[in-house]
C-alpha cells in the first residue's frame, strides 16, 4: 500500500509528513530502551528482512495482489519504537532508490505503514497476550492477530486521509468498502507471514523476541526439603559475548533475506497491489504523478534500467541492512553513553 505522489493534496501530504517526522523523532529517543548488544544487530536484520518480503507480492484475488507491510512483525521482534525506525528506513530506501512510493508521499507512507501498522499491531498483540497463557509460544497467535488487524486499519486511515485531501471526488462509503474488502484479504497474508516468521524465531531464540519478554516463568531451584526457591539471576554477558551469541541467527536471517530478495522475488505476482487496484477501479489512478526518480536504473526494482529484479533486491537488502546497522548502533551507543554519564553523576 505504497501511496504515490498525487493521490493526496499538498496540505494533507504536509500534515502526514509532520506526523511522520514527529513519530520518527520520538522513536529515535525511545528506541534505546529496547536495544542492547544483542537486539541492536537484530533490528538491522529485521529492517532488511521486511524489505525483502515486501518485494514478494502474493495474489489475493483476480487481478489483485498484496505484500507484507511488516509493522506488527517488526514491533513483535524488536519493539514498537525500534519498529518505527525499521519501517522508516525501508520506506526511505524504497522511495529514493526504487521509486516505490512517492517522494511527497513519503510522510504519508511512513504514517500508514511505519506508524499505524506498528501501533495497531503492537496494541492488538499485547491485548491478545494478556488473555493467553504466559509463555513464549503465545506470542505467535498474538502477533498473527495483530498483523491481521493492522492492515485493514491502515487502509481505513488512508480512506480518511483521502476523504480529507484526496485529489478526486469519491463516495466515502464506496472507497471504504473497497479498501477494507481487499486489505482484509491482504491482512490474512500478512498474518500468515508474520505468524510463520515469529514462530521460527521463537523456536530458536525466544529470548530475542521483544514481545516474549516477561512471558517465561522464572527459574527455580529445589531445596533439600523439597521446597522451591528462585534461582540466582544470571550475570549480564560481556558485550562481545552478547554479540557472538546472536551471530548464527544474524547469518541465517541474512541469508534468508538475500534468498527471498534475490531468488523468490522472480516469482512475485505482477498484478497491481490492493491500493493500485482500488485506485484504478474507482477512477483516481490517473491522479498519480510520475516519480521524480522514475527513470533511474533501479526504479521499479530494476525494470526501468533492465536490471534483474533479483539483483536489485539484493542491492536493496544490502543498503537497508547497512543503514539500519549504522543507525541502531548509533542509537545503542548513545544509550550506553547516557548510562555511563548517569553512573558518574550518581
Amino acid at each position: 500500500m505504497h501511496v504515490p505522489d498525487g493521490f493526496l493534496n499538498a496540505p494533507t501530504s504536509v500534515a502526514t509528513g509532520a506526523v511522520a517526522a514527529a513519530g520518527v523523532a520520538v522513536a529515535l529517543r525511545k528506541a534505546h530502551d529496547e536495544l542492547d548488544e544483542r537486539t541492536a544487530p537484530l533490528a538491522g536484520l529485521t529492517a532488511a528482512f521486511v524489505f525483502a518480503v515486501q518485494m514478494l507480492n502474493f495474489p489475493v484475488g483476480v487481478g489483485t495482489s498484496g505484500h507484507l507491510m511488516g509493522g506488527a512483525l517488526a514491533a513483535v521482534l524488536v519493539g514498537p519504537w525500534t519498529a518505527v525506525l525499521c519501517l522508516s528506513v525501508v520506506l526511505l530506501v524504497q522511495g529514493l532508490l526504487f521509486a516505490d512510493g512517492g517522494l511527497t508521499a513519503l510522510g504519508t507512507n511512513i504514517s500508514l505503514i511505519g506508524i499505524t501498522t506498528v501501533v495497531v499491531g503492537w496494541v492488538v498483540t499485547r491485548a491478545v497476550l494478556a488473555v493467553l497463557p504466559k509463555r513464549p509460544a503465545s506470542v505467535v497467535p498474538a502477533s498473527t492477530v495483530g498483523a491481521l488487524v493492522s492492515v485493514p486499519v491502515a487502509a481505513l486511515v488512508f480512506v480518511l486521509l483521502f476523504a480529507a485531501g484526496g485529489e478526486a471526488s469519491l463516495s466515502f462509503g464506496t472507497l471504504t468498502a473497497s479498501m477494507l474488502g481487499w486489505h482484509t484479504l491482504i491482512g490474512i497474508g500478512e498474518a500468515v507471514i508474520t505468524g510463520l516468521t515469529v514462530s521460527a524465531v521463537v523456536a530458536v531464540r525466544p529470548d530475542l523476541v521483544y514481545a516474549a519478554r516477561g512471558t517465561r516463568a522464572p527459574l527455580q531451584l529445589k531445596r533439600p526439603d523439597g521446597t522451591l526457591m528462585p534461582a540466582p539471576a544470571s550475570p549480564e554477558p560481556e558485550p562481545a559475548a552478547a554479540r557472538a551469541s546472536v551471530r548464527p541467527l544474524l547469518i541465517g536471517g541474512g541469508l534468508v533475506a538475500l534468498a527471498l530478495a534475490g531468488i523468490v522475488s522472480f516469482f512475485a505476482s505482477a498484478n497491481p497491489d490492493g491500493l493500485e487496484y482500488v485506485a484504478e477501479d474507482n477512477g483516481f489512478l490517473e491522479t498519480a504523478r510520475d516519480h521524480a526518480f522514475g527513470d533511474f536504473a533501479l526504479a521499479d526494482y530494476g525494470e526501468v534500467g533492465g536490471i534483474p529484479v533479483g539483483l536489485a533486491g539484493v542491492l536493496g537488502v544490502a543498503v537497508v541492512l547497512a543503514i539500519g546497522a549504522v543507525m541502531f548502533w548509533l542509537v545503542r551507543s548513545r544509550s550506553a553513553a547516557q548510562a555511563e554519564l548517569e553512573d558518574v553523576v550518581r
